[in-house]
């Protein structure tokens, strides 16, 4: 895929639906072509993922996703070995006398090695998406880790050997900025930063996604959640809060906002009850904000 060109990238984005500015198909191509990392940072819910996912199909090739989270381990990121079926088998030879150095060689031999996504990206098929989400949910010591097992794309499994990458994956690694990331690690990747949209850019994409969205209802949405998002929140909602929300009036067929509605509905926008709280009490000054009173009387 070196060979691919920026306008096919902002042509497959396109046709999956995903809405973004130049900056998100200029970063996919460079790190398709200097086969290079891409760290996206961003906040919560922008679409920091759905890269990934969108650079997957559009490719047709397969998403191998490793979720981070603290306390992640090389085990459950590399491989490991399946001891219960180890165990088992060696039970069933037991019988037939069969040598203990033959027994060794086969129970600890690929039959029974379970692969994690790292290890799963490395010796898959073809060249894959590998889709390193929330890196910085992970402890450093992990990062440490993952930087070595990224420069040589090589894992040694002592009862094995050296296994190399079949394909180099394509790697996308995203981060909330829970934590600082290490300067090593930045430096072997090249950097998206995704915010949240403006308000023509969220329509867009809520449009997009929810095609059946009456238009009035999808610009009150927008200039609600835009409004929305200048409040001091704990969890400031993403553009997947928007989707769902659109989605959701959608389906109580409604064609506009009122009070009552969005107060009813706030759970699926807001995930913290402060938020709630904080936003019910403002409610009405918003509401007026986002023209919302004065458009539905």
């Amino acid at each position: 895929m070196k060979d691919i060109e920026l306008g096919q990238i902002q042509k497959m984005l396109h046709q999956q639906g995903y809405i973004g500015d130049g900056s998100i198909a200029m970063s996919i191509f460079l790190a398709m072509k200097l086969e290079k990392p891409l760290l996206i940072e961003g906040p919560a819910g922008v679409g920091k993922t759905e890269v990934a996912k969108v650079m997957a199909k559009a490719l047709h090739t397969d998403l191998i996703r490793l979720q981070c989270y603290e306390g992640l381990d090389s085990t459950h990121a590399l491989y490991e070995w399946n001891y219960q079926h180890q165990l088992l088998y060696l039970k069933m030879q037991e019988e037939k006398g069969q040598n203990a150095k033959a027994l060794e060689e086969t129970i600890f031999s690929e039959r029974f090695l379970l692969k994690r996504p790292i290890l799963q990206a490395i010796t898959h098929s073809k060249k894959p998406v590998l889709l390193i989400d929330e890196i910085d949910r992970s402890d450093e010591e992990f990062e440490s880790f993952l930087l070595e097992v990224l420069s040589d794309w090589q894992v040694t499994i002592p009862e094995i050997g050296t296994i190399s990458a079949t394909h180099k994956p394509q790697i996308i690694l995203t981060g909330n900025r829970t934590r600082e990331l290490s300067e090593a690690l930045r430096r072997r990747c090249l950097y998206l930063w995704i915010d949240y949209p403006d308000f023509e850019k969220e329509l867009a994409i809520v449009k997009t996604k929810v095609p059946e969205v009456d238009a009035k209802l999808g610009q009150q949405i927008c200039v609600f959640m835009k409004e929305l998002r200048q409040l001091k929140l704990e969890k400031t909602p993403g553009i997947s809060e928007t989707i769902d929300w659109a989605r959701a009036l959608v389906s109580m067929h409604l064609t506009h906002l009122d009070k009552q509605t969005v107060e009813d509905t706030l759970g699926v926008v807001l995930k913290d009850w402060q938020d709630m709280r904080h936003t019910r009490d403002a409610l009405s000054e918003l509401l007026e904000k986002t023209g919302v009173v004065s458009r539905i009387g």
